[in-house]
């Protein structure tokens, strides 16, 4: 059975730091490509960054110089680790695989990330 598990998230203040952290289990976790997602009040899910197998990542620019996403393949983790935080980055958090839809049935419960000012 696919699962993940999002861990991480608190209210902190803009310039203020987080890491995520994401355990996943039922398949094959180091040959699949990991996606970390966020979904704001009111608007649609979407992808920020994300790390192949063989640790290339990539970012949004709405995050790229702020965020790191990394992988430990020995814990199936996925990591994200947040600086210099936003209030606009204000969401729920997610990890799943690279590309999946909202539909994607194997979502976990996300982590609330809240960034004041």
């Amino acid at each position: 059975q696919v699962q993940f598990v999002e861990s991480g998230g608190g209210l902190v203040q803009a310039g203020g730091s987080l890491r995520l952290s994401c355990v996943a289990s039922g398949f094959i976790f180091r040959v699949v490509t990991f996606g970390w997602y966020r979904q704001a009040p009111g608007k649609q899910r979407e992808m920020i960054a994300s790390i192949r197998s063989d640790g290339i990542t990539n970012s949004a620019d709405s995050v790229k110089g702020r965020f790191t996403i990394s992988r430990d393949n020995a814990k199936n983790t996925v990591y994200l680790q947040m600086n210099s935080l936003k209030p606009e980055d204000t969401a729920v958090y997610f990890c799943a695989p690279k590309g999946v839809s909202a539909g994607y049935t194997s979502w976990g419960q996300g982590t609330q990330v809240t960034v004041s000012t």
